[in-house]
């Protein structure tokens, strides 16, 4: 049973969500203060004030708990990783792009977390971090619309009639048979080719102002790959007579000095790289034409090769905390 003096004991889910939130949501408070510092746009500055505010509340309450729950706080990022006297390095555009990226993030996140949490200060905490982000979203999707901003999907026709499958080619068929896309297949490469782009201008941004050469060829490197993704994954909406999102590299200046450290921004990119995987897997179990499939799975393995490489870097320049691990049972039984 649980009491006051004998807590119930976090599970691995629990305090790994947390340590990965502490981190990721310091990560954003230099970011977003570093945004706040050039801004022009009152409704795009409103919305960069509220996602500040969530970001804090939640590092105040993983700090707290960690705190009584004598747990080692992790590093995460300071005001050693930011620089707000830098130029502008991006456009008041690109500012809300993205924040609705990173709140549709956001969501999928908090949405698994919740399935995997059981204590009730945690559930509370990540359920109010679900709303509170459902919030941020749909304020940025409506400053989007209202700025005629909004990248929307494309528009397939309704269906008129009554209709079954009636052949087996139709699911996992072989390569080119079926021509037509299906309505989820099309919103998932969309949405793929949209986040794409937002890695493409986040490495163009972070590849001029990084100081390492090292970490300046490593974000080359993924805006190289997130092109390639684009190539492939926009021909399959080309074919079909679709739009695809286009590029916004526009939204950033050509400004040379960094307003990030090296190690901000490595955290910030392979934390878009996790995300990425995750949005290929959905795509993947969602797609029913085998050419998808097999892109989409060799996306994956060019990415988490990125990844693994990143890891070695952040490794070498010993900027990756070491996440919580569980007990090595084999050396403890050798005392």
């Amino acid at each position: 049973m649980n009491n006051n003096l004998n807590p119930i004991k976090l599970t691995a889910a629990e305090l790994s969500y947390l340590w990965t939130s502490y981190l990721a949501d310091s990560m954003s408070i230099c970011v977003l203060k570093y945004f706040l510092v050039h801004i022009d746009d009152l409704d795009i500055k409103s919305l960069i004030n509220q996602a500040l505010e969530l970001s804090q509340k939640h590092l105040d309450f993983i700090r707290e708990l960690f705190t009584q729950e004598q747990i080692q706080i992790p590093q995460g990022f300071t005001e050693r990783d930011v620089n707000l006297l830098a130029k502008r390095l991006f456009s008041d555009i690109f500012y809300l792009r993205y924040i609705r990226n990173m709140s549709k993030g956001g969501l999928v996140t908090y949405g698994r977390v919740l399935q995997n949490v059981y204590r009730k200060d945690i559930r509370f905490f990540y359920a109010e971090c679900m709303t509170d982000t459902l919030e941020l979203d749909s304020k940025a999707t409506t400053i989007l619309l209202e700025k005629g901003l909004a990248m929307r999907p494309p528009i397939i026709p309704y269906p008129q009639k009554l209709e079954f499958v009636h052949k087996q080619s139709f699911i996992l068929e072989g390569l080119g048979r079926r021509e037509a896309l299906t309505g989820t297949e099309v919103t998932n490469l969309y949405a793929n080719v949209l986040t794409n782009r937002l890695g493409v201008a986040i490495t163009t941004a972070f590849s001029q102002v990084a100081k390492s050469d090292k970490v300046r060829k490593y974000f080359l490197r993924g805006k190289e790959v997130s092109l390639k993704h684009i190539k492939v994954l926009s021909s399959y909406l080309e074919m079909d007579s679709l739009g695809f999102p286009i590029a916004f590299e526009q939204e950033v200046t050509d400004s040379m000095e960094s307003p990030f450290s090296d190690k901000l921004m490595m955290f910030h990119f392979n934390l878009m790289i996790y995300a990425g995987v995750g949005n290929y897997g959905i795509a993947v179990s969602e797609s029913q034409r085998t050419d998808l499939v097999v892109d989409y799975t060799r996306f994956n393995m060019e990415v988490l090769k990125l990844s693994e490489d990143g890891a070695n870097l952040m490794i070498e320049n010993e900027w990756l905390e070491q996440p919580p691990l569980a007990a090595n049972r084999r050396d403890l039984s050798k005392g």
